[in-house]
């Protein structure tokens, strides 16, 4: 016999103490978010120094985790960074969760999510009517960056080696990924 475990919501999470990890609900499963690693972090500052530059320019507001996005009482999720247009950067309450699904979202992969990143996170993100959904693959170094079409993504660009990614919910938006993908740290040789 199978134990069923009751759904978990948004309004239960948010009573919950602060314990310092990070979490995403799945349909009311709650799932523990893993730290990153300074690599992914590096390639996260990276992305939000361009996004804030276009946004910088035309408007906009651009978000990084951890951010709760509150897709519906069971489903929330923290992408990396999320972006929503000038037309509807309104719709974020500076003080509130935020309650509608943003323009762009950007997951940095990293082996203890990656499968999650491209499965049930990208379905439910299309669900929830997310018009881009980039995955960016910081040991490939490529971004696939997918746009919704009929309810499902569908691959726009693969960027990779010299390739910009571009965005089609922020028009001018490019990331050349040899920026993206630059650190200004040296690797030290294993001992």
């Amino acid at each position: 016999m199978d134990a069923i475990r009751p759904r978990v919501s948004y309004a239960v999470f948010e009573r919950a103490p602060e314990d310092g990890r990070r979490y995403e609900i799945y349909d009311g499963e709650v799932f523990v978010v893993p730290s990153p690693l300074p690599f992914h972090q590096l390639v996260a500052q990276n992305l939000e120094d361009m996004f804030r530059a276009w946004v910088r320019r035309h408007g906009g507001i651009i978000l990084i985790s951890p951010i709760d996005i509150v897709l519906s009482e069971y489903d929330v999720v923290q992408p990396d960074l999320v972006f929503f247009t000038p037309a509807r950067r309104h719709l974020v309450q500076l003080k509130q969760a935020i309650r509608v699904s943003p323009d762009i979202a950007v997951e940095i992969l990293s082996p203890s999510t990656a499968a999650t990143d491209r499965g049930r996170k990208m379905q439910l993100l299309a669900r929830y009517g997310v018009s881009e959904y980039w995955l960016v693959d910081p040991d490939a170094r490529t971004v696939e960056a997918y746009r919704l079409k009929g309810g499902i993504y569908v691959l726009g660009q693969l960027a990779s080696g010299a390739d910009a990614v571009r965005s089609v919910e922020a028009p001018g938006l490019e990331c050349p990924l040899a920026e993206l993908f630059r650190t200004d740290l040296q690797e030290s040789p294993e001992r």
